[in-house]
């Protein structure tokens, strides 16, 4: 099985961060998103992980080949025309077999073993309170029927979460094949879920697969929100002389803690330095020095400097912010 990671966006819902760093590599309960995504593919062996790169692209490769000793292949995506495009790219130089896609800057929590054995196609789904705002899959007798981006009047409350799978890349690549020669768009963009709706029409058969969880990285918030949610689940609880631990916390071996309250819902990325502040529900970057300060709710790049007062930050790499 080979796997394809879309990862060519510009992340404009996290700037300033994106300004430096691609939004897969913003760190989230410890480690960048990217880590959270790949480790569990790592598990299935696959034979080969494409990722589709643009911009900030080459931190991404970068980081890849330092941290995994997989079988990488990186395509450049110049135009960023949608889903569908990015994973017709990718499939230019795939001749056949199963193929596993699997967006970069979302983390999904479920069995993928048992995701790619449900069956020769798959789709991932999650129910969600407001399907207009998502891809939506109707479901009948225990197969998708239907696939629509963004309806005004929706069928179910299934969302479409990033997850595919596909027995057969040819069925996939051809159908993307005539979607972009067609030059059909949907909301502006070259979409994943048209081709797919159109081998649905063609009679391919999608099983459906709800996944256990699916959080979202694409802003400050919903960034926050996950690093609360997978705290939960990996946190430590290190003890830290003359500083006081509320957990869940990430706090990395390598940073330096002194005097300190740190927690809860707080990662700390590694060879920081906080002296006699408190923080709470934020994550905190590489390099960075803070002190005297108390932070809540907050995002802080790396290699940034602040001193003294309370405030609700969203900085990003290289600044320095003097309360004194």
């Amino acid at each position: 099985m080979k796997v394809i990671i879309p990862v060519a966006g510009v992340g404009t819902r996290l700037r300033p961060h994106t300004y430096s760093t691609p939004k897969p590599l913003l760190y989230v309960a410890g480690k960048p998103v990217l880590d959270h995504v790949l480790e569990p593919i790592v598990k299935l062996e696959p034979k080969e992980i494409i990722f589709v790169v643009g911009y900030l692209g080459d931190q991404i490769k970068e980081y890849v080949e330092n941290n995994f000793s997989f079988k990488a292949r990186f395509v450049h995506q110049k135009e960023l025309l949608g889903l569908g495009f990015a994973v017709d790219l990718a499939l230019r130089e795939v001749n056949s077999g199963p193929v596993m896609v699997v967006l970069g800057d979302t983390i999904v929590k479920c069995d993928l073993k048992q995701f790619v054995n449900s069956g020769d196609y798959v789709l991932g789904l999650m129910p969600v309170d407001d399907p207009k705002r998502f891809g939506i899959a109707e479901i009948r007798d225990n197969r998708v029927v239907s696939l629509v981006e963004k309806p005004e009047n929706p069928r179910s409350n299934l969302a479409i979460i990033g997850l595919y799978y596909f027995n057969d890349a040819l069925n996939l690549k051809e159908a993307l094949r005539i979607l972009v020669k067609s030059g059909k768009k949907t909301r502006g963009e070259i979409q994943l879920t048209d081709a797919m709706e159109a081998m649905i029409m063609d009679g391919v058969a999608f099983a459906p697969f709800e996944v256990d969880q699916w959080l979202d990285c694409g802003k400050k918030e919903t960034l926050l929100d996950t690093n609360r949610r997978l705290l939960h689940e990996t946190g430590n609880s290190p003890r830290i002389e003359g500083s006081l631990v509320v957990p869940p916390v990430y706090i990395d071996p390598n940073a330096k803690i002194t005097n300190s309250v740190i927690g809860p819902y707080v990662s700390i990325a590694k060879d920081t330095k906080i002296d006699n502040s408190i923080i709470k529900s934020s994550i905190i970057g590489e390099n960075t020095s803070i002190e005297n300060t108390v932070l809540d709710n907050s995002l802080v790049g790396d290699a940034v400097t602040i001193r003294g007062d309370k405030k609700s930050l969203n900085i990003s790499g290289a600044s320095e912010v003097d309360f004194t």
